[in-house]
Parts: C-alpha cells; structure tokens; sequence
C-alpha cells in the first residue's frame, strides 16, 4: 500500500481518510468561520462567535476558539505571539526587515490554510516565491503535523534553493527536522516575530485567491478529488493567471524568465 500511494503521490494517510470526527454543524460553522476569516482575517473568536450568533447559531466563543484551532486559525493583527510554537524548539531571527526582494529565489515563504470538503476538511501547505508569486510546491493532510510540510519542502528543493526561507513560528517550522533541512542547504532561516503579522501578504493573497476561484466553487467530495482539483488550479495559477503585480505576466514567466509557450505538461511538473 505504501508502494502504491507513492506512486500515484497521495500520502497514506489520505488514502485512509475517513472525516475529522466533526459533527455536522461543527462543519457547518467551520465552512462559515473558514468564509469569513478568508475575506477578513482580523477576525478573532469574540467577533466570529458574535456573527454566528447573528445568523442563529447557539455557539459560545469557547466552541468557536476551539474550532479556530483545529483550523489553524487566529486573528491577523500585531500582538505578541502570531502563532504557537513547540517551547523546546529554537526561534530563529526576523532576516527581512531590510532586504529589498528583487529577484527569483532570494526569498521563499511557507504557509498552511484549511480547506474544507463536502464532509469534512484538509490542510494544505504551500510553498512559494516571494519575489515571482510562484507556487514551488504544496502537499495536503488530514493531519496538522509536520510530515506533510516536509515533504512540501523536499518537493521545492528539487527545483532550487533560496537565499532566505521565512516561516511563522509554527511548530510544524520550528521542529529539528525541518530547520535542520534547510541548514543542511545552506539555507539563511526567517521567522516572523512580533510585530512581523503583514510580512506573509502575497501567500495569505494566495490562500484567499484559491478559495475564491477554486475552493468555494466545488464540494469536494473526497481528499484524492481536491489534490487533483487543486494540482490543476495551481497548473493554471503559476503558467496561466496574469497578475497585475507582475506587469500582466504569469508567476512562471517571471520565476523562470520563460515564454508562456511552455507546454501544460512541462508546468505541471513544478507545481
């Protein structure tokens, strides 16, 4: 079995997903808690617990924090932790407060988001460049851990290495495995800290962009249906969305400096 879902790259722990163990309306507010975080972040439990409150639902703001944190979710503003660490993990130094990103590979971002299926939900991790916007790799899990973010990171590794790679100070990054992999590549560690919540922007504007135009128009009915459904948008992403940030070029264009003639197949191999 391990065999198999390597070779048609689905993790075995997707193979045997069987739902989170969330009952209906928990997924219900979750679907509700996860559209509204998407369109305004600044959001915290108090406020969300006030809004399903307004369309009806008997909720407490501890059910809706507990929820949050399943999703891996909190509130976007500057305070004094912007995510929870491992206490017996290093916290590395904030390397980008003046560095001017003008180029591929100078600086890569990682980041996790919920998404939700018709039954239940998934993570998915995303690892991208910050200067071109392009999506190197991403991996999904039923499971918020740190295995399927290193296998993110693997995947990226085996197009380039950056100069610098940020993170938050998430457990999933501050692990020893993960750190240790990218010093082993030489590779300058950055960790957001206080006062540092606005410095993944273009991935949080990536999160957001694959829910609005993917995500939130299908129901997914099953882990393997939004990998491939996500692996086609993200084929769409990188060779074909123009974004006006990048002059009307499509993040491929300007990571590898190449025509948009590239064929699909080509593409799909760096996404």
């Amino acid at each position: 079995m391990s065999k198999q879902c390597e070779l048609v790259g689905l993790s075995r722990s997707s193979y045997y997903y069987r739902g989170q163990g969330e009952s209906e309306e928990n997924l219900t507010l979750m679907r509700l808690i996860d559209e509204q975080y998407t369109n305004r972040p600044f959001y915290g439990s108090p406020r969300m617990t006030a809004m399903l409150t307004r369309m009806g639902y008997k909720v407490n703001h501890k059910r809706v924090e507990r929820l949050m944190r399943v999703m891996g979710r909190e509130a976007v503003y500057p305070k004094k932790k912007t995510s929870q660490s491992h206490p017996g993990h290093r916290i590395y130094p904030y390397l980008l407060a003046d560095v001017d990103v003008s180029r591929p590979d100078q600086v890569w971002r990682i980041d996790i988001t919920y998404i939700r299926l018709a039954h239940g939900f998934v993570y998915l991790v995303v690892v991208m460049d910050w200067w071109s916007r392009y999506v190197l790799s991403w991996e999904v899990s039923t499971w918020l851990d740190r295995t399927f973010c290193l296998n993110a990171l693997g995947r990226a590794l085996t197009i380039s290495k950056p100069e610098r790679f940020n993170t938050d100070q998430g457990s999933q990054f501050t692990s020893l495995e993960f750190t240790r992999r990218l010093e082993a590549e030489g590779i300058r560690i950055s960790m957001d800290g206080r006062g540092r919540v606005f410095d993944n922007i273009f991935i949080e504007h990536l999160a957001r962009t694959v829910k609005y135009e993917e995500v939130y128009l299908h129901s997914y009915e099953t882990v393997q249906e939004a990998r491939r459904r996500i692996s086609d948008y993200f084929v769409f992403f990188n060779g074909e969305r123009l974004h006006s940030a990048l002059g009307y070029k499509t993040p491929q264009e300007v990571y590898f400096g190449c025509s948009a003639s590239i064929r699909a197949e080509e593409i799909r191999t760096f996404a």
